[in-house]
């Protein structure tokens, strides 16, 4: 589900660059921001005790302006650098993430990883790998890019964003709420998007012929995002992050089925083979769960919470409470 959310935006991004010449990746964004902010943050707003909207601001307001800016510039770095280099080297740098996720999360969340797990890593990038290759075989690759070098820097930088907001969203998910978290990105989100819409893409947005099927694209591309960011922490909770962006490899493969009849691609088998190596992988991390090492704090053991004087206690009262009710 998260990976056709995916592939809902990457489609009605295609269709508002090609077909409606509108490129406004940060509008197309703030869009987002500013449902989580109406939906998540105004009920923040109404909570009541530790929970509530103002109380979290005056704990860790910076530390959430941080996340909420990590994630802006997550979204705008990876768009802007298709604009310098190649759709082959976005996909390949792209899964640069995961390695950073995971030892953001070996480090921050204390997670501890078995070596199916790196060969299960290592068996979703050979598919990533397969999919470059019949991209190439098709003729996909047609951008040779204006310069590659910028362009692979900013990939790089806005991966590594995305596994810091990755790692963020995991621990507020699992350690206190996904409202909290959700409710924080809306807000913080909207402000930082918010200013740097009106700095960078104000002439762009200004160009625009609107019309409503310009401004149905936009709906549609908000509505998978929200949907997006708000299961994802769902599914990170119940998991992990890593597993999450593997198993979110495969938006691409959706976008390119679709494509084939919307968008005219050539068919490649090497689609069909990319695809099953990568649910190969996913399903192969996802069968050993990852354990946590939880840091020490203290040289001295723990205590247990039953010793052996307290077990012949309990187990004495029990026998009396046994006794009573056959009385």
């Amino acid at each position: 589900m998260l990976s056709l959310c995916i592939c809902g935006t990457a489609i009605t991004s295609q269709y508002l660059a090609e077909k409606y010449k509108v490129n406004a990746p940060m509008l197309q964004s703030f869009i987002n921001y500013c449902l989580l902010f109406l939906f998540y943050t105004v009920m923040l707003a109404f909570q009541s005790g530790g929970d509530n909207l103002l109380c979290i601001l005056k704990r860790k307001w910076w530390k959430y302006i941080l996340l909420g800016l990590a994630d802006v510039e997550a979204n705008y770095l990876i768009v802007r650098a298709y604009q310098y280099t190649t759709l082959t080297s976005v996909q390949l740098l792209d899964c640069f993430g995961i390695p950073v996720l995971m030892a953001l999360s070996w480090f921050i969340l204390y997670a501890r990883y078995r070596v199916i797990h790196f060969i299960a890593v290592a068996v979703c990038l050979l598919g990533v790998g397969t999919m470059v290759g019949a991209d190439i075989l098709a003729g996909r690759e047609d951008n040779s890019g204006s310069d590659v070098l910028i362009g692979d820097i900013l990939v790089l930088l806005g991966a590594s964003l995305y596994a810091v907001s990755n790692v963020c969203e995991e621990y507020v998910v699992k350690k206190l709420s996904r409202q909290e978290f959700l409710g924080m990105v809306g807000l913080f989100g909207t402000l930082i998007s918010g200013i740097q819409l009106l700095i960078v893409e104000y002439k762009d947005i200004a160009s625009i012929q609107w019309d409503w099927k310009i401004a149905l694209l936009f709906v549609a591309f908000a509505l998978c995002m929200f949907c997006l960011y708000s299961f994802m922490p769902l599914v990170i909770k119940v998991t992990s992050a890593t597993s999450v962006n593997l198993g979110i490899l495969t938006a691409d493969l959706y976008s390119l089925f679709f494509g084939l009849f919307l968008f005219g691609y050539k068919f490649s088998g090497l689609y069909i083979l990319s695809f099953t190596i990568i649910m190969l992988g996913f399903i192969l991390y996802c069968s050993t769960p990852t354990r946590t090492a939880e840091p020490a704090e203290s040289s001295v053991p723990p205590i247990t919470s039953i010793g052996i004087d307290n077990l012949g206690l309990k187990l004495e009262e029990t026998l009396q409470e046994i006794h009573s009710a056959a009385l």
